[in-house]
C-alpha cells in the first residue's frame, strides 16, 4: 500500500473496517512532499536508533527504515500495532511497542539512548509526550516532530510575547527550537481541524545540576501558574520550597537582572536558570 495515497489508505480503512478515533489524534500523513521534509529535517541516516511515537499506518516509519535506521515505533491502537511490523514486510530493523507513550518506563525505554525522535504526535496529547521526552536525562539529541501550529509556536516563543509559557521554557531550556514549515490540514486523513507545524529540536548542554533543574521546573510551573502577577509579589507568597523572605527574594532577582515587576512571560531563558541556581542554594 502506498501509505501517501489517500484513495489507498481510505481503501484500507474503509476494508478492514477501521474508523479513524479523533480522541487518539488519528489524523494519517497523506502527503509525499511533506513526508519528504520530514525525513530531511530529521536528518537521520543507517545506523541510527529512532523513536517514533504514534506510528499509525507506519508511513514515518516506513521512511525512516528506508533512509537506514531502526525505528522503535510506539504505537497506542492495538489494531494499528498488530498489523505495522508485517504490513512493512517484518523488518528486522522495526520493533513495535503497543503501549500509551505517556505510561512508558522511558528509563527502560531509553537504555541505550535513541539517536533521534521523529513523530506526528497525537494532537490530543503531544505537547504532554513532548515535554516528558524532552525533560528526560538521556533524551534523544535531535527531536523532529509535527505538532498543532498553536502548539509549535508556544514552544519556540521568545520572551515578551505572548505565546510565551511554560512549555517553551521548558523546551529551551534544552533544546534550540526551529520552526520548519507550516503543513496544511489537507495534507492529512481524515483532515483535521486545525493547521499543523514542524517543528525541529535540536539539543545543547543545560548548565544545571539536577538538583537546580528541579527547581528551576518548580519556579516556573508556579511563575506561570500566576502568569498575570508581577514575578516579585508571586514569589512573595510562594510555599516551601520556593518561599524566601523579601531581603533574600530581593537579592535573587538581583542576581538574575529581573525587576520586581516582571511577569513570568517577559524573562529570557538565561534569566530563569540564573533564577534556579538561586532558589536552589
Amino acid at each position: 500500500m502506498n501509505l501517501t495515497s489517500p484513495s489507498q489508505v481510505k481503501s484500507w480503512c474503509i476494508g478492514n473496517g477501521f474508523h479513524p478515533n479523533r480522541t487518539l489524534g488519528q489524523n494519517f500523513l497523506i502527503d509525499r512532499n511533506v513526508l519528504d521534509a520530514i525525513v530531511a529535517a530529521a536528518g537521520v541516516g543507517e545506523g541510527q536508533r529512532v523513536l517514533e511515537i504514534g506510528a499509525g499506518l507506519g508511513v514515518l516509519t516506513e521512511a525512516m527504515l528506508h533512509v537506514g535506521a531502526s525505528v522503535a515505533a510506539v504505537e497506542k491502537d492495538a489494531r494499528l500495532a498488530s498489523r505495522l511490523a508485517e504490513a512493512l514486510g517484518s523488518p528486522p530493523a522495526l520493533r513495535v511497542i503497543e503501549a500509551d507513550a505517556l505510561e512508558l518506563p522511558l528509563d527502560e525505554l531509553f537504555t541505550p539512548p535513541f539517536d533521534a525522535c521523529v513523530s506526528n504526535l497525537p494532537y490530543s496529547v503531544g505537547t504532554r509526550i513532548l515535554l516528558e521526552i524532552a525533560r528526560h536525562p538521556s533524551a534523544p539529541r535531535r527531536m523532529t516532530v509535527l505538532v498543532q501550529t498553536e502548539v509549535a509556536e508556544r514552544l519556540a516563543a521568545r520572551e515578551g510575547g505572548g505565546a510565551r509559557g511554560q512549555a517553551g521554557v521548558w523546551v529551551q531550556r534544552d533544546y534550540d527550537v526551529t520552526l520548519v514549515r507550516e503543513v496544511k490540514a489537507s495534507c492529512f486523513w481524515p483532515r483535521p481541524e486545525v493547521g499543523s507545524t514542524l517543528v525541529r529540536l535540536d539539543r545543547r548542554v543545560c548548565p544545571l545540576s539536577a538538583a537546580e533543574r528541579q527547581c528551576f521546573e518548580a519556579l516556573t510551573r508556579y511563575a506561570f501558574m500566576h502568569r498575570r502577577k508581577q514575578l516579585g509579589a508571586a514569589l512573595r507568597k510562594a510555599p516551601a520550597p520556593l518561599g524566601r523572605s523579601d531581603e533574600d527574594l530581593a537579592r535573587i532577582l538581583e542576581a538574575a537582572g529581573v525587576d520586581a515587576k516582571n511577569r513570568a512571560e517577559t524573562l529570557s531563558n538565561a534569566q530563569w536558570l540564573v533564577l534556579a541556581r538561586g532558589f536552589a542554594v
